[in-house]
């Protein structure tokens, strides 16, 4: 296969950030309703591709997103409480991630095959 042979949607659906489902479908998937993932929506939580009809496209990344911020309204939060927090979450574990990275010892570079080390 020539190099500029556009994806097939099969390999799409192995990308996280590709929107794959329907409202109805990824609120069936999460247990919520399509109400829910509007308010969510509206909350600026999680922001779905539009279709070219302008129905909403959901990513399996937003559907995490959106299942955690279900937990903690089932758990009593507000949703707008909800959607702060998932929010903090996923910027500390982004921090974590970066901090872990700069932390690490530089691999590969000149000089780095000392012995007794």
């Amino acid at each position: 296969m020539p190099a500029d042979t556009p994806p097939l949607a099969a390999d799409r659906l192995d990308d996280d950030d590709y929107p794959a489902y329907t409202m109805g479908r990824a609120a069936e998937m999460i247990g919520a309703t399509p109400g829910f993932l509007r308010a969510i929506g509206d909350a600026r939580l999680i922001t779905p591709l539009r279709s070219e009809g302008g129905h909403r496209r959901y990513s399996r990344y937003q559907l995490r997103i959106a299942a955690r911020a279900r937990e903690l309204v089932d758990g009593g939060a507000p949703i707008e409480a909800a959607c702060r927090i998932v929010i903090l979450e996923d910027q500390l574990e982004e921090a974590l991630r970066l901090n872990a990275e700069l932390r690490r010892p530089a691999t590969g570079s000149a000089g780095g095959a000392g012995a007794g080390s």
